[in-house]
């Protein structure tokens, strides 16, 4: 069961990280096309007791993978296989665009730890809708009525400025509604120029405000929408998002997306400031999030929604973030050091905690 980390030792670790992640993208999809992944299906499945439901929808497990890994819809069905609760697929642009110029993808492997700065590299929107559209029946028919959930995480297209980018956020939603079971505005990476300066509520109100009413009409039902913070905001800063998505009543909020800060690190600081800029996800975002996580869920109401990401790597990780007051769970940067059978460690794991008698929801 511990195979993949010597795999990543001897094989990944000496490989330009980007391309690394395009080899092992493309092993996963091609075991989904051959068939060889249905066994993958059935050891990684979820036990029945990890549903849930958040959102009014039923999730088989309360772990899922982030936006990041599939930008751009490619392997929806194959990481369902490998025991997520939900994909994310994402973030996808109005506009296709290239993304920041490589390298841009850096591991810091004493600190289980990546620097990206990507810059949203995907097809767009209108490119991407056909896979996501194709995904949700193949799901139906492997899952059945408990299928993994399909997230679209968008953003801004880096040519558009600030103040279109609703009208751009609106282009994804018009091509991508229909397809998702919940959406999510990214606001928070650091790799699209000006993009965190939407954060502000003064931007955000409009902009949530928009594609929310849009997402409704394209799908014709109440889309879950949610906005993903960054960890770098401040108490005060995150308060008033809060405060914004209940007035508008929309579902939740995921935290957090990566950090611009280096604090705390392992790696060679040389190494880091050679690497330079980008956002900062793994390991050592664990603490700052779950303190976001436990402060989100003393101001949001108890009906919102609260993703929680950033750090985590186990079942332990996930048990904590759920007894914080997370409803669901992600995890991206850990599945790059772990491998296929990390969502499947995960779910036994949580399996075990909960014939243990361990509560996976807040005490009290």
């Amino acid at each position: 069961m511990r195979f993949y980390p010597t795999i990543f030792r001897v094989v990944f670790s000496r490989m330009d990280p980007e391309k690394a992640h395009h080899i092992g993208f493309r092993a996963i999809r091609l075991a989904e096309k051959t068939g060889a992944s249905a066994m993958l299906r059935r050891i990684s499945a979820p036990s029945l007791g990890l549903r849930r439901t958040v959102m009014g929808m039923d999730f088989p497990s309360p772990f899922g993978l982030a936006a990041g890994f599939d930008k751009e819809g490619h392997g929806v069905a194959a990481l369902a296989d490998l025991g997520f609760g939900h994909v994310e697929v994402g973030t996808i642009t109005g506009q296709a665009q290239p993304g920041n110029p490589a390298p841009r993808l850096f591991r810091l492997i004493e600190d289980k730890a990546v620097i990206n700065r990507m810059g949203f590299n995907n097809s767009g929107a209108r490119a991407v809708a056909p896979r996501l559209r194709d995904a949700a029946p193949v799901l139906s028919k492997r899952f059945g009525a408990v299928r993994p959930v399909i997230g679209i995480n968008i953003g801004k297209s880096k040519a558009v400025e600030l103040e279109d980018a609703v009208e751009d956020y609106l282009v994804s939603t018009r091509e991508l509604a229909t397809h998702a079971d919940y959406m999510v505005v990214n606001v928070s990476s650091p790799n699209t120029p000006g993009l965190r300066l939407l954060q502000s509520v003064e931007s955000l109100r409009p902009l949530l405000s928009a594609v929310q009413e849009e997402a409704d009409r394209v799908a014709a039902r109440r889309m879950p929408l949610l906005v993903k913070i960054a960890p770098d905001l401040a108490d005060a800063d995150i308060d008033e998002v809060a405060a914004l998505v209940t007035e508008l009543g929309l579902a939740g909020i995921i935290a957090t997306n990566t950090t611009i800060g280096r604090e705390g690190l392992l790696a060679d600081p040389s190494k880091v400031r050679e690497i330079g800029a980008g956002g900062l996800s793994g390991a050592p975002l664990r603490a700052r999030s779950l303190e976001v996580l436990k402060h989100l869920r003393r101001v949001l109401p108890a009906g919102a929604t609260i993703i929680s990401v950033g750090g985590v790597s186990t079942a332990e990780d996930v048990i904590e973030r759920l007894q914080a007051g997370a409803d669901l769970v992600q995890g991206y940067t850990a599945f790059l050091y772990e491998g296929p059978l990390w969502a499947r460690a995960i779910n036994k794991g949580l399996r075990k905690a909960l014939v243990n008698g361990v509560s996976l929801t807040p005490a009290g």
